[in-house]
C-alpha cells in the first residue's frame, strides 16, 4: 500500500545522507604547497571532462558557492527541501589522490578539522564525514581514527581509486578492520574516472565515468572477500551503486563459471544486501529496482546536495517511486537512522 509518507517534525526526521562541503581556503594552501602538482591534477581534469564541461561547472559551482560554505545556507536550503539532517562530507575536488604523504595527511587532517568545525555550528542537524589519505595506506588508519574518535565524525569519505590503490588492495586491509571495529561510516564517492579522454565530451566524464567508477570501486570489495574478512563494515555507495546494482547478474555469472572470480565465498549479488546505497539514481523505476535487489532497509535518502547532477527535490523523488510506506519511511529517515546507532570503540 502506497500513500502520503511523513516527512518532517520529530516523529520522522528526514535525512539526507550525500550533501558536500567546499573549502577553499584548504585548496589555496595547497595550490601554495604544490602548485606544479595542482597544475599537473588541472591539466588531467582538463583532459577527463573537456573544455566545455569544465566551463559550465566552473559557473555552476561559482552559483553555488554560498549553499557548499556557508551553514545558514545550507539550512535554509534543508528547510525548503524539509531535510531535517545532513551527513556533510566535503567535495570530492578536494580528495587530491596525487599528493605526497606530507601534503596528503595535512589535506586530511585539516579537512577532518573543518568538517567538525562546520557541522558543531548546527549540531542538531549536521553530521560530519572526514577524510583520509587513500593513496597512502600506511598512514590510512590514523587519520580514520583522527575523523572518528579524534573530531568525533560519524566516518569517513573516500574515492573509488587512488593513485595504484585500489579497494581490493591487501595495504589496505588494517583500514577495513578498523573501519568495521569503529562501526563508522565509510562514504564511498568517485572523483574522476580512468576512461580518461574517451568520456571528455557531452558530460560523459559524470553521466558515465561516476556510474562505472561506482561499478569498479564495489566490484573489487565484493570479488576480493573485502566484506568477508569485514562483514561489520558500513560502506555506503553513491548515485546507487554506479551500473553494478543494474547489471550484477553478470557478475553472478563470472563467479559461477570463471575460477578468478571466485574469490568471494558467495555470489556478487548477495553482497548487494551487506552493502547501502543512497538514492541518486534519477529514475523512479531505478529506485524500485535498487530496493528490490539491496533490500529496503539498505537504501538511504541522498540528494548530492548541492551539484547539479544531484536531485532538487529529493524528498518528492522517494515519493515518486510510488514505493510502500514503510520502505520510503526506512530510506527517508529509519536506515540512516540504524548506521549511526553502533557505539563507537576506541
Amino acid at each position: 500500500m502506497t500513500g502520503p509518507i511523513p516527512v518532517s517534525g520529530a516523529r520522522m526526521p528526514v535525512v539526507d545522507v550525500h550533501a558536500h562541503l567546499l573549502l577553499p581556503q584548504l585548496h589555496a594552501e595547497v595550490e601554495r604547497r604544490g602548485p606544479e602538482l595542482v597544475a599537473e591534477a588541472a591539466a588531467l581534469e582538463l583532459r577527463r571532462n573537456g573544455g566545455e564541461s569544465q566551463q559550465v561547472s566552473g559557473a555552476m559551482v561559482g552559483a553555488r558557492i554560498p549553499l557548499l560554505t556557508d551553514v545558514n545556507a545550507r539550512l535554509a536550503a534543508m528547510d525548503e527541501q524539509g531535510v531535517d539532517r545532513q551527513w556533510v562530507s566535503v567535495s570530492p575536488n578536494h580528495f587530491y589522490p596525487w599528493a605526497p604523504e606530507g601534503l596528503a595527511v595535512w589535506v586530511a587532517g585539516e579537512t577532518n578539522r573543518l568538517i567538525a568545525e562546520h557541522v558543531a555550528q548546527a549540531p542538531e542537524r549536521l553530521t560530519g564525514l572526514g577524510a583520509v589519505p587513500l593513496q597512502h595506506p600506511e598512514r590510512i588508519v590514523e587519520y580514520l581514527d583522527d575523523a572518528v574518535l579524534g573530531r568525533g565524525l560519524a566516518g569517513v569519505e573516500i574515492s573509488s581509486f587512488a593513485g595504484d590503490v585500489e579497494l581490493s588492495d591487501e595495504r589496505l586491509e588494517p583500514f577495513w578492520a578498523r573501519a568495521a571495529e569503529l562501526g563508522c561510516v565509510v562514504f564511498l564517492h568517485p572523483f574522476g574516472c580512468s576512461l580518461d579522454e574517451r568520456l571528455d565530451r557531452f558530460y560523459l566524464s559524470n553521466t558515465v565515468g561516476q556510474p562505472v567508477e561506482n561499478a569498479v570501486a564495489l566490484s573489487h570489495l565484493i570479488f576480493a572477500g573485502v566484506l568477508d574478512r569485514h562483514p561489520a563494515l558500513k560502506i555506503v555507495a553513491a548515485h546507487g551503486g554506479g551500473y553494478l546494482p543494474f547489471a550484477i547478474g553478470r557478475s553472478d555469472r563470472a563467479w559461477r563459471v570463471r575460477p578468478e572470480a571466485q574469490r568471494c565465498a558467495h555470489e556478487p549479488s548477495s553482497y548487494l544486501k551487506r552493502l547501502w546505497f543512497d538514492t541518486v539514481v534519477h529514475d523512479p523505476a531505478g529506485l524500485r529496482h535498487l530496493v528490490e535487489v539491496a533490500g529496503g532497509s539498505r537504501v538511504l535518502l541522498g540528494s548530492d546536495f548541492p551539484f547539479d547532477m544531484g536531485l532538487d527535490d529529493p524528498v518528492g523523488f522517494i515519493r515518486s517511486a510510488d514505493l510502500p510506506q514503510e520502505i520510503a519511511a526506512r530510506i527517508l529517515s529509519e536506515n540512516a537512522d540504524a548506521l549511526l546507532r553502533t557505539k563507537v570503540r576506541a
